[in-house]
């Protein structure tokens, strides 16, 4: 008489074993890419608002460090307005630079020039004073600035905001 071959077979309890172990791997993996998603996120909204908080101040810091002196009359504690120099083949010209809040944004306009934004759309302006000092004969700004990402539905990754503090003194006085 032959023997029959022995047919291997899965039972039940080996099945659901394995279904749960796949189940929990399965969870961690996805974990795994739902945090990192989330903390790319995060990082991408806090590293462009740090952009536009530094390039903003410095925009301004040059500006300020170039000014022949402060526009008195136009400068408030939200806008501030410079009196330069420009060089002309013909001499000297005096121009004015001001810079204020548009909607939220920051935004720069030269004389007999239209305005331009210096943030992005996608931050906004939340705090931004400008402070004039003067201690002996050099007249100085203080700029007291915030930036906030974006987050009108208001999600936990899209928090992201900067705060700049910076005394800037003007070169020719």
């Amino acid at each position: 008489m032959m023997k029959k071959p022995l047919q291997r077979s899965f039972t039940l309890m080996e099945i659901l074993v394995y279904i749960a172990v796949l189940s929990i791997v399965i969870t961690a993996i996805v974990s795994f890419v739902l945090w990192f998603i989330h903390s790319n996120t995060k990082t991408k909204a806090m590293r462009e608002t740090l952009d536009n908080a530094r390039r903003v101040m410095e925009i301004m810091t040059y500006e300020i460090k170039e000014a022949r002196s402060i526009y008195a009359p136009t400068t408030t504690s939200t806008q501030l307005s410079l009196e330069t120099t420009k060089y002309l083949p013909e001499g000297e010209e005096t121009s004015f630079i001001d810079f204020y809040l548009c909607d939220y944004r920051l935004c720069l306009k030269k004389e007999s020039r239209d305005s331009i934004a210096l943030t992005s759309d996608s931050v906004e302006i939340n705090n931004l004073v400008f402070t004039r000092i003067v201690s002996g004969e050099v007249p100085s700004i203080q700029i007291d600035l915030t930036i906030d990402y974006k987050n009108p539905t208001n999600r936990p990754e899209y928090q992201a905001s900067v705060g700049l503090k910076s005394t800037v003194s003007l070169r020719e006085y």
